[in-house]
């Protein structure tokens, strides 16, 4: 199947208008002039002076509509008579083609655009999407991308709507990098999750995203995910699996510092000849310690007066 050819985007050299615009007008006062005077001239000469007079008048209307005025970090994309004629991309007032016409087909989904194309920087809020994790896991997930248009022909004439468009690759884009990849870190720890690993995740989100829409003419700077959660059915569950792998570890964590306070009061006792333990003794002793180092609550010492035997 043959490749789409991209539109080529030609900046226009457009010539200022201040100087068109006097010109412009001088002639419609002139057209002006030569109607009012033809009513002092020969009768002969009055159809000639008005024809002319009002020829002018036209020349003059037709040569305004050719003036332009773009602000900073916009750009005017012109056709003529259904083809490209070059894309305004400097800010000021010049003056083109009177029959050239500003196009964009995104005109009104952006605030302010009218007809021309804005090249700022602008945020994409997509809402939130319910798909599935590597481990089949449905999650909700939401994306913020930073983006502009940097070739304007393209952003045109090679997608119906690039507004549209960059709203429905970024749907697409997040689906296939959220199935990719777990939401949680897996009990290894040895490979990327949603959460977990969240600065590489936007990084290939935003990659992903800039390929599809490299034809559209735009530019990702920046994809983060702004919302993740798993979906209402399945969050009590895994809120619990969450809760008993964080009691496991903190249980895991108590008794290794348990264990190595054990021993090192059995080397201090031995190593000092404060008291000499047979096996059985030093078993009852490991015992009584961990249970009051490991036990969830405050233990209660309790007094032996009489012999240790």
């Amino acid at each position: 199947m043959a490749e789409n050819k991209q539109t080529e985007e030609k900046v226009l050299k457009a010539k200022s208008g201040w100087g068109m615009l006097i010109l412009s007008l001088l002639l419609i006062i002139a057209g002006i002039l030569l109607c009012v005077f033809s009513s002092q001239t020969e009768s002969a000469l009055v159809i000639v002076m008005v024809c002319a007079g009002v020829l002018v008048i036209i020349a003059g209307a037709i040569m305004l509509g050719g003036l332009k005025t773009v602000n900073p970090n916009e750009a005017v994309v012109l056709t003529l008579f259904g083809k490209y004629h070059g894309t305004i991309k400097k800010d000021g007032f010049f003056w083109v083609n009177p029959f050239c016409s500003a196009f964009n087909p995104a005109s009104g989904l952006i605030a302010g655009s009218g007809r021309k194309i804005s090249l700022k920087a602008m945020t994409l809020n997509n809402e939130k999407q319910k798909v599935n994790d590597e481990e089949g896991n449905p999650i909700e997930i939401g994306v913020v991308v930073i983006w502009k248009v940097v070739n304007t022909a393209r952003a045109v004439f090679d997608v119906d709507n690039y507004v549209s468009y960059i709203s429905t690759q970024c749907d697409a884009a997040i689906r296939q990098v959220a199935r990719q990849y777990p939401y949680d870190v897996s009990e290894n720890g040895d490979e990327k999750s949603l959460r977990g690993s969240s600065v590489e995740i936007a990084e290939i989100l935003r990659k992903e995203i800039q390929n599809r829409v490299e034809i559209a003419g735009i530019e990702i700077s920046e994809a983060r995910i702004a919302h993740l959660a798993y979906a209402p059915e399945i969050a009590a569950a895994m809120l619990q699996r969450q809760q008993a792998s964080a009691i496991i570890a903190a249980r895991q964590k108590i008794v290794d510092g348990a264990v190595s306070m054990v021993e090192m009061a059995l080397k201090k006792l031995s190593e000092n000849g404060i008291v000499q333990l047979d096996e059985e003794r030093k078993a009852a002793m490991v015992s009584n310690l961990l249970v009051v180092l490991c036990g969830n609550k405050d233990a209660q010492p309790i007094v032996n007066s009489g012999s240790l035997y």
